[in-house]
């Protein structure tokens, strides 16, 4: 059986529905991507990798992972930390605001909790994926030993996976965050960057500088989100461009390369060709931004999905 690995961060998510009411949930982009990577295979082995705390919140997280059917083995509870929380507003175009609280967050300390008899554990696995929102999230001091834990899982023939998912706010300056990005550019396999984020950091301005700017790295596979437009990827040498059709009806754009880079992973996972993983990625995205928050309904979700013959 296939498994992956996400570490990363879960937050408390709210959300206005009606004037002076808040819905509550729960998301992350790591965490986003697991769920809807399980709901789409679910012979997946999908665990979450990160730290909450002992509180109530904590615990009605972790059973959200476990309704989900994600593996929780490596959801840690630190004894005085909590789950970071934001609020989100989305506009008339369905593009999302965000007012974040997260600094005494427990998933800035997760790799406290890695020691050598888990990442022996974890060096059985396929994949390992981390964003650059877990890298920018977990301590700089702890950083180094992220690095290490990396290397050693793809010495052991994990492939790792890196979404670029830049948030200026998260890093203390450009160059820490270019710093960062080339050692993860250095060891991953797979990257799904999409342009803007990596506009932002090196003027790269299309798919096409994305795939040039990656070329002096050793990454097999690249797969370029351009937003609606288009996706372009990159195997083994071998450039593929692949249209992308539209969603008219956009509510919220918030989860969109997430549930891609689920769906994607687990197309791939599951021995899909890369053109069929990119065309089951846009489909899940779709559905995803038709509908408020960052995690779907799971019937609504599935239904749209049904189509693809999943």
């Amino acid at each position: 059986m296939k498994n992956i690995y996400f570490i990363g961060e879960c937050m408390i998510e709210l959300r206005a529905t009606v004037p002076s009411t808040l819905h509550q949930s729960f998301a992350g982009d790591v965490y986003n991507s697991a769920v809807y990577l399980k709901r789409c295979f679910p012979k997946i082995t999908t665990s979450v990798i990160t730290a909450l705390g002992k509180d109530n919140l904590s615990k009605k997280m972790r059973e959200r992972f476990a309704s989900e059917q994600l593996n929780t083995d490596y959801v840690f509870a630190h004894n005085s930390k909590v789950p970071g929380m934001y609020y989100i507003e989305t506009d008339e175009q369905g593009e999302r605001s965000f007012i974040y609280w997260r600094d005494d967050s427990a998933a800035k300390k997760v790799i406290e909790f890695i020691s050598p008899e888990l990442v022996k554990q974890l060096s059985s696995g396929d994949m390992f994926f981390f964003s650059g929102i877990s890298l920018a999230v977990i301590e700089a001091q702890a950083r180094p030993q992220f690095w290490d834990i990396v290397k050693q899982l793809k010495t052991a023939g994990v492939k790792i996976v890196f979404d670029p998912n830049y948030r200026a706010r998260l890093w203390d300056n450009v160059e820490q965050t270019k710093a960062q990005y080339h050692s993860a550019f250095s060891l991953a396999d797979i990257t799904l960057p999409g342009v803007e984020d990596l506009e932002t950091l090196y003027d790269v301005k299309s798919v096409e500088a994305v795939i040039d700017y990656l070329a002096p790295y050793n990454i097999n596979e690249i797969v370029v989100k351009n937003g609606p437009d288009s996706v372009i990827t990159k195997e083994a040498g071998i450039v593929q461009s692949h249209k992308i059709t539209p969603v008219k009806n956009v509510i919220d754009t918030t989860s969109a390369g997430d549930a891609f880079n689920g769906v994607y992973l687990g197309a791939r996972l599951d021995g899909r060709p890369i053109d069929k993983a990119v065309e089951l990625a846009a489909q899940a995205a779709g559905a995803v931004i038709q509908q408020p928050g960052a995690i779907a309904p799971k019937d609504v979700f599935q239904q749209a999905m049904a189509k693809s013959g999943l």
